[in-house]
């Protein structure tokens, strides 16, 4: 039985740094070679990053593009490497979502991505044009066949017309973006292509933040019966080797069918397979425990914001934080992102603020290590109070003047982040901005939302489980226990405004993230006024939501790319025609 060992690598390069993304690839060749792989797969749109977006608009983008790839296949040399790239065809000038098939330092094929998605965050139609496969890959004994991300999605898709061409080894190339319970999902569905299509799957994922996206690494290699043998570390990078056996088998012809699916593919033979002697010993091929679900989410939340910090160049963060769930779980995620020595902690009461808001904030900065301070804006208060008496008295507290307070409040993180070169980060929560409990200008100044997909119950269990796994309680019990307030005006508590959040969630989960009709999210535990309440309350605020930092996806459905309603919108679930 034939073995080949194969190097899925596991990288997060960076939207456009071209040069640094074809160094880091020809960094990961190098390990590959001398760990005696015989074929190397990098992910989808390597040498670009992903998504470039309009980026691809430009010549000169396109044309570094190209002679990266040439440069890396130079590099190739003794090793198979499949790796994604923009390709522009220079005799239709079309561009492709493509995947260059090296071997001996030659481009000997180019495959072209064929099922494009265009919904959700995904725009590929706007930019690529489409192609069908034509060619399988002979290493040996082996016949192998290459697709790109969701040409594995579809049990009709090209996966079926290659192993019908003979096919025993697919390797799928992929930018797949990281929502909650993606893994599950991702693996049933390589199991079901595995099985039904007698091959073995490589699947290769990109790594890495890249603006309000997370892709979260998990590289598989499934046997052709859908058993996982071997699977990647999530929000990691990593060069997985494995040595696979393959059985080849003879295929009976099947003419008719591959007639109906678009005729015989070419086959091309990439050499024979060349074991060194003695073959490097693999390592560090140990059994990946998958993270739970609330540890999954929490280290999707510190990458994303990791790499949006280091990306961008931002070295240090700074934190209104309030003594509530929402700052001391941003203020966790900062620390655990960039380090204690590179978080500012600002606690800013008013005469409002409690006192044990001011002490669970100290006690948080203390347990991580964060650098705290206490700016008092009673002051500023009066002051504006005093130049704008008719809006802002302070006999009759009203809406402006409770809004006031939190926007003197982004007013003083911004002035230290001009200051400092310190970059924002917001807290509010996607609750929150769903129905617009936030301030404009106030707590929604900042240059990164950490929180911003991250539903006010899931903050909670994310809060605790943090806590269980760290084995101390580094965010105060009394911050976890406490109801939620905003504290700007006198025992005020978020339920004064909001349904309960176990309540309300699950109804802004309905309604956004699940399109669901009106009569289903009604069965849920809201009455039907409070309901339409939340509904309009969702629909009033999309103007802010159009004006808030950008932030971590974690669900299906986030708010930025993935979710695009017209500010200007008459309509309602409950309208009839």
């Amino acid at each position: 039985m034939p073995e080949i060992r194969i190097a899925l690598s596991q990288i997060n390069p960076t939207v456009g740094n071209l040069k640094g993304n074809k160094d880091l690839i020809l960094s990961e060749l190098k390990q590959a070679q001398q760990a005696g792989a015989d074929i190397i797969a990098f992910p989808e749109l390597a040498i670009t990053g992903y998504p470039p977006e309009d980026l691809l608009y430009n010549p000169d983008f396109i044309v570094i593009t190209q002679a990266a790839i040439k440069e890396i296949a130079k590099a190739s040399l003794g090793i198979v490497t499949i790796i994604g790239y923009p390709e522009k065809d220079p005799n239709d000038g079309e561009l492709y979502n493509s995947a260059a098939v090296i071997s001996d330092g030659k481009i000997v094929d180019i495959y072209r991505k064929k099922l494009l998605p265009n919904y959700g965050v995904f725009d590929e139609r706007r930019y690529f044009s489409t192609s069908s496969p034509t060619a399988i890959y002979r290493l040996g004994e082996i016949g192998i066949a290459v697709n790109i991300c969701e040409d594995i999605w579809f049990d009709n898709g090209p996966t079926q017309i290659q192993s019908i061409n003979g096919a025993d080894v697919i390797i799928n190339i992929n930018a797949s973006p990281y929502h909650r319970g993606k893994r599950a999902t991702r693996l049933a569905m390589l199991q079901q292509r595995a099985k039904e299509n007698d091959v073995v799957v490589c699947y290769v994922n990109l790594n890495g933040g890249q603006d309000e996206l997370v892709f979260d690494g998990n590289s598989m290699i499934l046997d052709k019966e859908g058993n996982l043998i071997h699977e990647a570390k999530q929000f990691q990078d990593q060069l997985l080797l494995a040595d696979i056996e393959v059985h080849h088998k003879v295929r009976e012809s099947k003419n008719i069918e591959t007639a109906a699916m678009g005729g015989e593919l070419e086959k091309i033979f990439l050499g024979s397979i060349n074991h060194p002697s003695p073959r490097p010993v693999i390592t560090e091929l140990t059994e990946y425990t998958p993270l739970r679900e609330y540890q999954e989410i929490f280290e999707c939340l510190v990458l994303g914001t990791r790499d949006y910090l280091r990306k961008n160049r931002f070295g240090q963060v700074v934190i209104g934080l309030s003594g509530g769930i929402d700052s001391a779980l941003t203020a966790v995620v900062a620390v655990e992102s960039i380090g204690a020595q590179n978080v500012t902690l600002i606690n800013m009461p008013s005469e409002i603020s409690s006192q044990h808001s001011v002490d669970d904030s100290r006690v948080l900065a203390e347990n991580l290590g964060a650098d705290f301070q206490v700016i008092p804006i009673a002051g500023l208060v009066d002051a504006y109070s005093d130049t704008l008496p008719d809006i802002l008295s302070s006999s009759e507290p009203n809406l402006a003047h409770e809004n006031i307070q939190a926007r003197i409040r982004g007013n003083i993180l911004m002035a230290m982040s001009n200051k400092y070169n310190w970059i924002v980060l917001s807290t509010g929560n996607k609750s929150e901005y769903a129905t617009g409990y936030t301030t404009l200008y106030g707590d929604m100044v900042g240059g990164f939302a950490v929180l911003k997909d991250v539903s006010k119950t899931l903050v909670y269990a994310i809060a605790k489980d943090y806590n269980e796994r760290s084995g101390s309680k580094v965010i105060p019990a009394t911050i976890i226990d406490k109801e939620p307030s905003a504290e700007l005006r006198p025992d005020q508590f978020d339920t004064d405004s909001l349904p309960p959040y176990e309540k309300l969630d699950p109804v802004l989960e309905n309604y956004i993230e699940v399109n669901a009709p009106l009569e289903e999210i009604l069965r849920g535990d809201l009455e039907k006024s409070e309901v339409e309440r939340v509904i309009n309350l969702v629909k009033s605020s999309e103007y802010k939501r159009w004006q808030a930092p950008p932030g971590v996806k974690i669900t299906e459905l986030a708010f930025g790319k993935d979710r695009r309603y017209p500010i200007v919108n008459e309509y309602h679930p409950r309208d009839k025609l």
